[in-house]
């Protein structure tokens, strides 16, 4: 039997034990005072301040755009047939080459030759070539900045899409709109800070994915704006709520925040929640305004092609971008195309069919905004990006037909405003536009560009989760496209 002295029933050991961690825990107790490590705590019982994870946030370093407005052009627009000159296929149309390429099809060693369906010309004092599917964008090139050597991991929508969107081809990452929320908040308290805007058609593939916050809280994720009827649903309270009610919930919720709080994760989470429910509270009348176009000129209206068709809808959903930034949104994105097959750019048959359609819907829409922004004296703050999830093939899909598949080995993007180089091309493909040649870039060093353009360090720019620092560009150290910079 173990010896026992008289301290109250102890041995000499646990009696040792006890006291020696006593002693411990009395200096871990004075560093962790001297640090105000017990006032935190104090405060998160008590009378807290409630923050906001919207809140306006300082950049690293002085931007050069406020705002980014990305014009996806779901499907993967051919970019042979657009804005990548390439005159040495003239004549080549339904010869065999040899000519490796990686699509829905596969892998392919060569194929039959389906030369550019369009007629280039050169525009503006850069002389830059552009097909005749875009005659009002080539008003413009002297404000863009053309990247022709863009390559993408995936040469699959859905994960070439999340790719584009969240720097990863695996679902559960946070958008690029959620990092560029997270990293600079929001200026405008009654508006979300990442919006998105559907083609009527429907959603693209993988859906909500390609705005989520992934790991983050919701309060970072895309909200959904429609053209038509209530901008967001549900946003409304039940008719039969009595005024006042849902005021009294956010101020209740706020209450028991400052009142019973005691950890970090607890408040942030909770902080998360609070900022939602302010947000949909205020969003009620700021939203329906944002996005009500009564108040733009007929001439406004018309240059946008909003009064009529085929332009209607993005004209629409361009003004409706230009009016967000107006009002402090970080970050608006527009899909043109949406669901399955021809509603969107992925022209598998017949190419003429389908690029005629979408190039015709957003040409006139998309020249209106780069001219409306400039003349508003927007255009140097504000980012516009024009880009599908890949291009596609120099071959044909099929035996018959004009259809292309999909590429990722080289397809161009372009954009405009925001402190980027106007009048220029950068990189190139080879002299089929199967991949890309001189100065290849990546999806990340797009993403980098962005993130530079707004303020951020696109390589410090990061949220702890799993263990790691995340980060929209990964884990290696990317550049931006610095020829491009102004």
């Amino acid at each position: 039997m173990t010896k026992r002295d008289n301290f109250c029933g102890r041995t000499r050991r646990e009696f040792l034990w006890q006291t020696g961690g006593g002693f411990g825990a009395a200096a871990m107790a004075s560093m962790l005072g001297a640090d105000g490590f017990f006032d935190q705590a104090t405060a998160s019982e008590s009378d807290a301040p409630f923050v906001n994870p919207l809140a306006a946030k300082p950049p690293h370093f002085a931007p050069k755009a406020k705002s980014v407005i990305f014009l996806f052009m779901y499907g993967g627009p051919s970019h042979i047939d657009t804005f990548d000159y390439k005159p040495n296929m003239i004549g080549m149309d339904g010869k065999t080459v040899d000519v490796k390429t990686f699509g829905r099809g596969g892998h392919k060693s060569g194929g039959r030759i389906v030369e550019p369906r369009w007629k280039f010309k050169q525009h503006g004092e850069c002389g830059k070539w552009v097909s005749s599917l875009f005659p009002n964008v080539a008003n413009h090139v002297d404000d863009i900045a053309f990247l022709h050597s863009m390559t993408a991991d995936s040469p699959i929508h859905g994960s070439a899409m999340l790719m584009m969107n969240s720097g990863r081809i695996l679902s559960g990452n946070p958008a690029m709109g959620s990092w560029l929320t997270y990293g600079l908040g929001s200026v405008n308290e009654n508006l979300p800070g990442f919006v998105v805007m559907l083609d009527p058609s429907g959603g693209p593939i993988s859906g909500a994915k390609n705005w989520s916050s992934g790991y983050m809280p919701a309060t970072y994720q895309g909200n959904v704006f429609r053209v038509e009827g209530a901008p967001i649903l549900d946003l409304a309270p039940p008719s039969d709520l009595p005024e006042g009610v849902q005021r009294q919930l956010i101020d209740s919720i706020q209450k028991a925040n400052n009142r019973h709080l005691v950890s970090r994760e607890s408040n942030s989470d909770l902080s998360s929640r609070i900022a939602s429910y302010e947000l949909a509270y205020k969003m009620q009348s700021a939203a329906p305004e944002a996005v009500d176009l009564s108040s733009e000129d007929a001439k406004t209206i018309a240059m946008y092609g909003a009064d009529q068709e085929p332009t209607r809808d993005f004209g629409k959903r361009c003004i409706i971008a230009r009016r967000l930034v107006e009002r402090g949104v970080r970050f608006i994105q527009l899909y043109s195309g949406g669901a399955h097959n021809d509603h969107n750019w992925d022209a598998h048959g017949n190419l003429e069919d389908n690029h005629n359609k979408h190039a015709g819907a957003t040409d006139k829409p998309v020249a209106a905004l780069l001219a409306d922004l400039k003349q508003r004296g927007m255009l140097d703050e504000t980012l516009v990006v024009w880009g599908g999830e890949f291009g596609r093939q120099p071959t044909a899909e099929y035996a018959e037909g004009s259809g292309r598949d999909h590429n990722a080995y080289g397809f161009t993007m372009f954009m405009a405003g925001g402190g980027i180089k106007g009048g220029i091309s950068h990189g190139t493909t080879d002299e089929l536009g199967a991949q890309a040649a001189e100065n290849p870039l990546h999806v990340k060093n797009l993403h980098a560009t962005i993130l530079h353009q707004m303020g951020l360090d696109p390589n410090h720019l990061s949220y702890f989760y799993g263990g790691l620092e995340q980060k929209l560009v990964g884990v290696e150290h990317v550049e931006p496209i610095h020829e491009i910079i102004a």
